[in-house]
């Protein structure tokens, strides 16, 4: 306990985040005897003293081996855990400006993200992912440390890192308290349970915790989505060995021998012995029975056919690739590849379901939780980019209906008057409070009438009569020849043809065409 408060106290000081240390040692540390809680149990430094499982975890130990032994007897959960991790591995991270900034949703990289690109020697960001997310598929919750020297990521076995909270209010139980607060993550090889490793303690800013699924029952930590399949998963192994003991059994039901006529105890069981040795057994199937008189064979249960094996078994694993989050038909699992075609016209609905509800949802949070090691610039946000990931690939024709609406949407705007730079900035940051209107440019519908000066009354011509009212217009011989109406030839006259428009453009007449 006390060596753990002094690295505690060692750690704060180096870091200089507290004003006063002995104050926040003594009013959080040592009131909540150093509990730290993961998967639903609370540690104490003390003996390391756990309290009971729940009812959903106690038929698998919540830890990593026992559920990956558990993983392992199922094929289709495997598999499901195994196109979780392959998916989600294709990503790659960049950064993304917020939606208020000058130029929002802005997609862009520099040099800080060359520690999640080359996370450890010889490391990719593939390989940090897929371990991440079979940590966080088995146990719910993964966790890289962000180590400085030497200078790279370090994921952490999930089931040997331990939550460290701390509380004012409800000292005896501060993971449940309202001023709940995380102090550290404590981390020992081996396990706590083992207690033969050095405990080491590391500061929230060191460490990145992602659980995507959270446990209800035990705020900060995740839950695995095994967790509910368990029984799904005992029950798919218990018709796996059911039908292993069918084969086992000669590929026959039960049979029922009745009428054997056997003087003692010890004589029935030679007839029993000699029967099961010769017809007992994968390698004695379909062999024929022979009983003596009297002997009868009946057979009772049901074969794989009769008990429709495989609509139990495939009902189970519909189940678990719905708690998986991968669909049957992509899972390609019994029941998704029935119908025409394998199934093919619901692979379409069934590949964007698992891109609305996993992929995009896992990625988000999986950026946002390693943004405190991510080294992320100011006005930005860790993010991901799926240009390379072939399923994503599919929404590059919705992608492209978008952008096209978009550029209508912005072709409007601007033409309506408002600039230019704030209309890309609100289409493509999907806000229309950005829009900066230019004044010069109102619509002629928008502006106001102005009012219109009198024009001054021009004096009356010599040939005017004196008489004649003012706003009487003036005699056709008074206007000037330009300006005189053209005048109807006489009756019985031939028309003039209309003058060469070559001549009235003062075009040569060597250079005019006939």
């Amino acid at each position: 306990m006390a060596n753990l408060l002094a690295r505690i106290e060692e750690r704060l000081a180096e870091r200089d985040e507290r004003n006063v240390y002995d104050w926040y040692i003594q009013n959080y540390v040592e009131p909540a005897m150093a509990q730290f809680g993961y998967g639903g149990h609370t540690y104490q430094t003390q003996g390391l003293t756990m309290t009971g499982l729940g009812p959903a975890t106690r038929e698998v130990a919540n830890d990593l081996p026992s559920y990956m032994k558990a993983l392992r007897a199922c094929p289709h959960a495997f598999a499901a855990q195994m196109i979780r991790a392959a998916i989600l591995s294709q990503v790659r991270f960049c950064y993304r400006n917020g939606p208020s900034s000058n130029t929002p949703r802005r997609i862009f990289t520099t040099k800080s993200l060359s520690k999640l690109e080359r996370p450890w020697v010889n490391g990719t960001t593939g390989q940090m992912v897929t371990q991440m997310e079979w940590h966080e598929g088995l146990t719910g919750n993964s966790y890289v440390y962000d180590q400085a020297n030497p200078d790279r990521y370090r994921i952490l076995r999930p089931d040997w890192v331990g939550i460290m909270y701390g509380s004012q209010r409800e000292p005896e139980d501060p993971m449940f308290a309202i001023d709940s607060e995380v102090l550290a993550y404590v981390y020992m090889q081996g396990g706590f349970l083992a207690n033969r490793g050095r405990l080491e303690t590391f500061m929230p800013n060191e460490i990145a915790h992602w659980c995507p699924l959270p446990d209800p029952e035990s705020p900060g930590i995740g839950m695995s989505w095994l967790t509910p399949a368990i029984r799904e998963m005992q029950g798919d192994r218990l018709a796996t060995e059911h039908k292993l003991k069918f084969f086992s059994n000669g590929a026959t039901p039960n049979l029922v021998v009745k009428g054997i006529t056997a003087k003692n105890k010890e004589e029935f069981d030679t007839i029993v012995d000699m029967i099961d040795d010769k017809h007992k057994g994968i390698m004695n199937a379909y062999r024929t029975l022979y009983l003596t008189a009297g002997a009868d064979a009946t057979v009772v249960g049901s074969n794989l056919r009769q008990m429709e094996f495989t609509e139990v078994q495939g009902k189970g694993e519909t189940r678990i690739a719905m708690l998986s989050r991968i669909p049957a038909a992509i899972l390609q699992i019994s029941e998704g590849l029935q119908g025409s075609a394998l199934n093919a016209g619901n692979f379409a609905p069934a590949r964007r379901t698992l891109v609305d509800t996993f992929i995009y949802p896992w990625l988000q949070d999986l950026a946002r939780s390693l943004s405190p090691i991510g080294r992320v610039p100011l006005d930005a946000e860790l993010w991901f980019d799926g240009a390379d990931m072939p399923i994503l690939r599919e929404d590059a024709k919705d992608a492209a209906d978008i952008a096209s609406t978009d550029a209508a949407t912005i072709t409007g705007l601007v033409q309506a008057g408002f600039k230019p730079k704030s209309v890309v900035a609100a289409v493509t940051g999907r806000n229309m409070s950005l829009l900066d209107h230019d004044p010069r440019f109102i619509s002629v519908q928008l502006q106001s009438l102005a009012p219109v000066a009198p024009t001054p009354s021009t004096a009356p011509a010599d040939d005017t009569p004196v008489d004649a009212p003012a706003d009487e217009a003036p005699a056709p011989d008074a206007l000037p020849a330009d300006k005189q109406p053209a005048k109807l030839p006489a009756k019985g006259t031939k028309a003039l043809p209309p003058p060469d428009w070559r001549e009235t453009m003062g075009i040569p007449p060597d250079m005019r065409r006939p």
